[in-house]
């Protein structure tokens, strides 16, 4: 089993890519491979564009990571209660290379972020808007307040009941993956 990981977001201190990390790490008998959305920057998606360059080739190569996983666990980023700029951007650019371009991978979908809300409203406009480009989401879990809840030098979740939640997201989705690879 393969899992690709990413954050939808382009921070160097991305604390969605630390959550990405954590729990892909959770998964049994996986490769993991943890992207970041700085390697795959492309200019800023207009029709005008597309134009002039034909496909974003670093979207290019984000899809195919995609096409190479057999699960997803991707955690985004809020800004302003929706997407970042920089994930807002790639989904523009592989949705032209491909519109189904999370090709029906199970995924598990996260955000966090230093408030209480835990990225709640990326959260919901994703559970709306992944499925168009056949996000196959069976898993949503939200870590609120993460300088509280996530322990940094260790690598994980320090808040026991909110573990166990993403714990369980993670078994949901093993599951899932081995029955397929069966």
């Amino acid at each position: 089993m393969k899992i690709i990981a990413f954050a939808g977001s382009n921070s160097s201190k991305s604390i969605n890519k630390k959550l990405a990390t954590y729990a892909a790490s959770l998964f049994e008998n996986a490769a993991v491979e943890v992207l970041d959305l700085n390697e795959y920057e492309a200019p800023l998606f207009s029709v005008d564009t597309e134009i002039k360059i034909g496909k974003a080739e670093k979207a290019d190569a984000f899809v195919q990571k995609i096409n190479s996983a057999t699960v997803l666990v991707v955690s985004l980023a809020e800004n302003n209660g929706n997407y970042s700029a920089s994930f807002k951007n790639l989904i523009d650019w592989c949705s032209r290379i491909d519109k189904g371009f999370f090709q029906n991978k199970p995924m598990l979908l996260m955000a966090t972020s230093p408030g209480g809300r835990g990225g709640k409203g990326v959260l919901e406009i994703a559970q709306n808007n992944l499925p168009r480009f056949d996000a196959n989401i069976q898993a949503v879990f939200s870590l609120p307040s993460f300088e509280e809840n996530f322990d940094v030098e260790n690598n994980k979740i320090s808040n026991e009941e909110l573990n166990g939640e993403l714990k369980d997201a993670v078994e949901k989705l093993q599951i899932i993956a081995d029955e397929k690879n069966a």
